[in-house]
């Protein structure tokens, strides 16, 4: 039998909200594709939704974590695209479509991933300073015939994390099935893009706002932020790419912008 050809994969944590409104969203593509729930916290409001949209749920039964989590993600489905979905994040109609599409020119990619607006006070964000900072680092993958280049793919990642991890698409076959395993709390996709750009493959960027990636006080990452664990973590990835001296400098910066997802 023939694996699928792609899968959001949306995972599901506790009881959230939004969870219909994102399972609405990959539904409701442009092309037909296929969706599965994936959860560690198996509970009955993820069941109900799930019999609603008969949706299948991936439980995780294994080592808990946020990367452990989205590796099982990754993982639960026999598909040769994967876009893991979170819980409070949606997706344009032609999101799977565009990808796909990329994807048949390119095969040999590791990542495809589009740009994204931001959601804030349930109002789409198209551009911030955030925002324009990320797409000036992911300038250089925009040109196709270089992002399979490690120095190219490196470049895009060395002042920070400009991929938005819900806007990305793995291609199985060309990825490993740890990707996200670490102790990190927040910066495990960033950890996930570096492993990924020392291997062979293309990083195939779309520069088109095919999903919303939603900010607000509960979220996982605004927590951290407010914990203070994020300038730590910065600073170890940050050593990935450049001495300790000058990843020291580079990370003062980053404690200033922090505030960012809180108030712009």
């Amino acid at each position: 039998m023939s694996k699928v050809l792609h899968t959001f994969v949306v995972l599901a944590y506790k009881e959230s909200d939004l969870l219909e409104e994102c399972i609405k969203s990959v539904l409701n593509q442009t092309i037909k594709t296929n969706v599965v729930i994936a959860t560690s916290t198996p509970n009955d409001f993820i069941t109900k939704l799930a019999k609603k949209y008969n949706l299948e749920i991936k439980v995780n039964k294994g080592k808990k974590g946020i990367g452990y989590d989205f590796d099982f993600a990754s993982n639960c489905v026999d598909s040769e695209l994967v876009t893991i979905s979170h819980q409070d994040d949606i997706y344009d109609s032609t999101y799977a479509e565009e990808v796909i599409t990329q994807y048949k020119k390119y095969p040999k990619a590791t990542i495809l991933f589009t740009d994204y607006y931001e959601i804030r006070n349930n109002k789409k964000v198209k551009t911030n300073t955030n925002l324009k900072i990320k797409r000036i680092l992911l300038f250089p993958l925009r040109l196709k015939l270089l992002c399979n280049r490690k120095f190219i793919k490196r470049c895009a990642l060395r002042l920070g994390n400009a991929i938005c991890c819900p806007a990305v698409t793995f291609v199985t076959n060309n990825t490993p099935k740890e990707k996200f395993a670490c102790d990190l709390k927040c910066n495990i996709d960033w950890y996930c893009w570096e492993k990924l750009s020392k291997k062979k493959g293309y990083f195939i960027f779309i520069p088109k706002k095919l999903m919303g990636h939603r900010i607000h006080e509960e979220s996982t990452t605004t927590e951290i932020i407010g914990e203070r664990i994020r300038t730590k973590e910065d600073y170890l990835m940050l050593c990935k790419f450049w001495p300790k001296k000058i990843a020291k400098f580079i990370n003062k910066f980053y404690v200033k912008a922090e505030n960012s997802n809180k108030s712009e």
